[in-house]
């Protein structure tokens, strides 16, 4: 871990953390603490459900941190059509990131032609509105094969991430499937970690393995545990 914290400053990491909060439950509080946390840390945006991208548009105003929506969230058995409408009205809304669930379904049964279609469809609607697009895999499902299968589809789509987990699967993150993607996907696409990412030892692996983004409610506390590692 050492090469990583000599290499990357505080502000650094906090432009890499997607700082989230897409519990089915909770107050307005919890909203206006994860916006006003946001724009003090200078984190890289705020992922939330799509019913709140007006209030942290409004929250987060004058701030450069950007507003995520999650789409198909968080099982992705919504119809393409579905994820369609979700994306342009969350853009409409005031969304500059979309995370975008895979239906996972429909990949194990082999119609890659479904999964395909989702994710050019969000690539072609994120695009010209000049918003950010991400690929959720919910890599603990699926196969090494699987997200092999779905990190060359969304290369090919043009995606800007691809992304491990919605935080609500069996398991999140791992260093072994960061790597996979990223080995997969190269260079150019970004790579996003989440779920289960907590502390700074985990996120900072999840740094060294391939990960360009970090999805955690607990940006806070690895930012803070980094200034004082890096003391």
């Amino acid at each position: 871990m050492n090469e990583i914290i000599a290499n990357l400053s505080v502000k650094q990491l906090a432009g890499m953390i997607d700082h989230t909060f897409l519990k089915p439950f909770g107050t307005a509080e919890n909203i206006e603490k994860l916006c006003a946390e946001a724009r003090k840390y200078e984190f890289a945006m705020v992922a939330i459900n799509p019913a709140e991208v007006e209030t942290c548009v409004k929250l987060l105003e004058g701030s450069p941190v950007r507003v995520g929506a999650a789409i198909g969230f968080p099982l992705g058995q919504t119809t393409t059509e579905c994820k369609a409408f979700e994306t342009r009205d969350a853009i409409a809304k005031g969304a500059t990131e979309i995370d975008t669930v895979i239906n996972v379904r429909a990949l194990q049964k082999g119609c890659l032609d479904i999964v395909k279609k989702e994710i050019e469809e969000m690539v072609a609607i994120c695009r010209p509105a000049g918003v950010i697009c991400k690929v959720i895999l919910e890599t603990c499902y699926l196969s090494d094969t699987e997200k092999e299968t779905v990190c060359r589809i969304a290369k090919e789509a043009g995606v800007d991430f691809v992304k491990t987990s919605t935080g609500f699967g069996t398991a999140g993150a791992t260093v072994e499937d960061v790597a996979l993607m990223r080995r997969v996907v190269g260079p150019e696409i970004g790579v996003k970690a989440a779920g289960g990412i907590r502390d700074l030892d985990t996120a900072l692996a999840m740094i060294k393995a391939g990960a360009t983004r970090i999805g955690t409610s607990s940006g806070v506390t690895i930012v803070e545990a980094y200034k004082s590692a890096i003391k």
